[in-house]
């Protein structure tokens, strides 16, 4: 069989597919779709004897694409793209003529990365779909909540309900203002960051982010100058101040187009992330009109790592001194 053929490949394989090449995990795959982790490892073998390739490569503990799975990333989401169409045509929900409108919960984060991309497939493929954005701040965490909504998008791992499905990763950076004399330094060490004045997001009381945990593990405490809610605020606070934030990559990239702000590189052994992911009611999972706007979603996601490319600049947080347990003084909070 000539690598690369997709002639007689059982269609009921291509989501599982489309899952392993975005988790890269068979039993993450499994759980998503909902099915036993024998059935996913038959599925992926059966995949890898169509194809003649690997498809996952171990790579210390995590699994890598091969260099073919990775060219059949576009191609397997422009097939689910075609078989969710077919579906919605059946079913008598067809995009290019709907009128229909979409509420989505999602985070400022989320939603301002997602928007720009997401409404320009909607301009080709859906000009009379409306999606509305509501913030996940009114969400309850219960799924009665997705009578008031058709999808919510929110950091994996934090006990959302629903079925669910990984959208994108993004790590963290450090931004300062462009004018910030720090980067006049030679060197600056996470323990020396710590101690400047931080703007930080809050998202609930106990709730702590990949931010909040990459200093933690290092044993260090940030010297807290102002609190805003969510992420989105935070470029804004350090723009011509002395503050300092440790934010989402692609955010900060997005902030970065004003020239306002410089990006640091943090520690790569101690890099935190944040996986964002979308969850829908079970009984949405067939839906037609849900599984478009899923594919849409899923699609625009795929694009921002190309949109948000951050240039950082030459001052890196390097990692603090080994056994390090230093704290700095509380400082007046200023909540914004």
């Amino acid at each position: 069989m000539t690598r690369g053929t997709v002639k007689g490949i059982d269609l009921n394989l291509v989501p599982l597919l489309q899952v392993l090449l975005e988790v890269r995990n068979v039993s993450r795959a499994a759980e998503q779709l909902q099915i036993s982790q024998p059935a996913a490892s038959t599925g992926l073998a059966r995949l890898r004897r169509h194809f003649d390739d690997e498809l996952l490569l171990r790579v210390g503990r995590k699994y890598e694409l091969t260099p073919f799975a990775q060219s059949l990333v576009p191609l397997v989401d422009e097939t689910m793209h075609r078989i969710h169409r077919m579906s919605g045509a059946r079913s008598g929900f067809d995009p290019s003529t709907t009128a229909r409108s979409f509420i989505v919960a999602a985070s400022d984060y989320a939603a301002t990365l997602l928007v720009g991309p997401l409404r320009r497939i909607l301009q080709e493929e859906a000009p009379g779909v409306a999606v509305e954005f509501i913030p996940t701040s009114s969400i309850s965490g219960e799924v009665s909540e997705f009578s008031r909504m058709d999808l919510l998008i929110a950091p994996a791992g934090y006990g959302m309900p629903g079925s669910s499905r990984q959208l994108f990763r993004d790590s963290f950076v450090a931004i300062v203002a462009a004018d910030n004399g720090i980067l006049r330094q030679n060197s600056l060490t996470l323990e020396d960051f710590a101690y400047l004045p931080h703007a930080v997001g809050f998202f609930g009381e106990g709730i702590r982010t990949p931010a909040d945990k990459l200093f933690e593990k290092a044993g260090l405490k940030r010297n807290v100058a102002a609190v805003a809610n969510g992420f989105l605020a935070l470029p804004l606070l350090v723009e011509g101040t002395d503050l300092v934030a440790t934010v989402p990559r692609m955010l900060a990239a997005r902030a970065q187009q004003t020239d306002a702000i410089a990006i640091l590189e943090l520690p790569l052994d101690r890099e935190a992330y944040l996986v964002e992911a979308m969850f829908w009611h079970p009984t949405q999972t067939n839906d037609p009109a849900s599984t478009w706007l899923r594919s849409v979603v899923r699609r625009s996601s795929t694009q921002l790592p190309e949109l948000f490319q951050p240039r950082s600049h030459r001052l890196t947080v390097t990692a603090p001194s080994p056994n390090l347990s230093a704290t700095v003084p509380e400082p007046a909070q200023i909540k914004r």
